[in-house]
């Protein structure tokens, strides 16, 4: 190829397998100095937010939760929040508590399914979860069943542990009884041990990406660990309501993809449960942070491999306020509070597993949505993913291909990235290009 130097490279994913999405990783090189990295999202744009024009606003729930099969209920509890204030009501303490146990349940089944399936073999030297079955059986089994936990509540308070139906605006469309979430205590205590297990397994891996100097960004509550509620804030000194999201987060268009990258005044920022845990440390569960004390780790993390570890402490932290919130539970009078329509703007964050996950409507009097916009956590995350190749590779490119492709895959499945909203593998071929 004229114009080439001998010594150029090109490293190509193609075709990123075992993701909800479709997505590839091109990254140009020469003279071992990374020139270029482009995380490629080719998937057609699913047209969401214009699906939604249109509709009355009681069909907003049910049909948000259907942008992704793993965090259905992030994109539930944000479009409620957002809708909610435009109608003036005020959600009772009850109500308020049962949306953080659904909230719990996503935690509890997104972070095991990624923590056991999806990054753990990276770790151990495995192709996927099922070769690493076969050599740590009890393990995966432990897997398996802390997200059947997690499920068994989704299936409670949603009427099914996948695209959930009972959340509406006001409230549920059936709350369950007192009985029926102490059903759950014991298999949510066993969790809570299996949690604790978890931590010290995840602690044990090898973390040996670059550190990072990153901008952390999530929400921030003084209250509690942030779900549904809090300031939008970073470790940079941001601290702002879900109002003022657009005046400092940028959606900006890049020609190589088909998903918008989003930046925090034109930078790169990290979102998600490391920044959840560095800006939110003091609002963890105690156990949570006596088990931390335990592992010789300190926050923050700055190793995005250790995202790993900071899912399992999330998952414990999910456990614990379950059973506290299912032990003090006392059934609403009403699944829901009355609505009526009228015109209006609003807006929500909440914290999807995956990081902050942002909705704005307008409503017209009938109660029809006008418009829409959805930020969600891979396009706040793409640009940092990119930035974090940049700052690795320089440390692999000498070695062989299938090393090279190994380090690559573990830090782009350290974001647990949603491509249509979701995850998860890299298969990744190195061409080095002829003189």
């Amino acid at each position: 190829m004229p114009g080439k130097p001998n010594n150029a490279r090109t490293i190509k994913v193609n075709m990123m397998a075992r993701v909800e999405g479709e997505g590839a990783l091109h990254v140009t090189v020469c003279d071992q100095e990374v020139q270029d990295v482009q995380l490629r999202i080719f998937e057609p744009p699913r047209f969401f937010e214009a699906f939604l024009q249109g509709r009355h606003f009681s069909e907003v729930p049910d049909i948000v939760a259907r942008i992704c099969g793993i965090c259905p209920v992030a994109y539930q509890m944000s479009a409620v929040h957002a809708l909610e204030p435009i109608f003036g009501i005020q959600i009772p303490q009850s109500i308020q508590l049962l949306r953080r146990l659904l909230y719990c349940a996503e935690w509890i089944e997104s972070h095991v399914l990624h923590i056991y399936m999806l990054h753990a073999p990276d770790f151990l030297g495995y192709e996927s979860g099922i070769e690493m079955a076969k050599d740590y059986p009890d393990i995966v089994k432990r897997g398996l069943r802390l997200k059947k936990v997690g499920n068994q509540l989704l299936t409670l308070l949603g009427g099914r542990s996948v695209h959930p139906v009972s959340v509406k605006v006001g409230g549920f469309s059936r709350v369950p009884s007192k009985r029926e979430l102490e059903t759950l205590i014991d298999d949510l205590l066993w969790a809570r041990d299996a949690a604790v297990e978890t931590i010290r397994w995840t602690t044990g891996f090898e973390f040996s990406d670059p550190e990072q100097d990153y901008t952390f960004v999530a929400l921030r509550s003084a209250t509690e660990y942030p779900m549904n509620d809090g300031l939008v804030a970073s470790n940079r000194g941001l601290e702002i309501p879900a109002v003022d999201f657009e005046q400092y987060f940028q959606e900006k268009q890049v020609t190589y993809s088909n998903a918008l990258h989003c930046l925090l005044n034109g930078q790169s920022y990290l979102a998600g449960p490391l920044a959840r845990l560095h800006l939110n440390y003091e609002q963890l569960s105690p156990l949570v942070k006596d088990v931390l004390s335990t592992t010789g780790l300190s926050l923050p993390f700055k190793r995005v491999s250790q995202g790993i570890v900071a899912r399992s402490l999330e998952v414990l932290h999910a456990i614990d306020e379950a059973l506290d919130i299912i032990q003090q539970y006392e059934a609403p009078n009403d699944a829901a509070v009355s609505v009526t329509p009228r015109a209006g703007i609003s807006m929500a964050v909440t914290e999807a597993p995956r990081g902050l996950l942002y909705h704005r409507y307008q409503v017209n009097e009938d109660g029809t949505i006008q418009a829409v916009k959805i930020v969600p956590p891979t396009s706040q995350n793409q640009r940092q993913i990119e930035e974090d190749l940049r700052a690795f590779l320089p440390h692999v490119l000498d070695r062989p291909d299938e090393e090279v492709a190994l380090g690559c895959e573990k830090i782009v499945r350290s974001y647990d990235p949603c491509i249509s909203c979701a995850t998860h593998f890299l298969t990744l071929h190195i061409h080095k290009l002829p003189a």
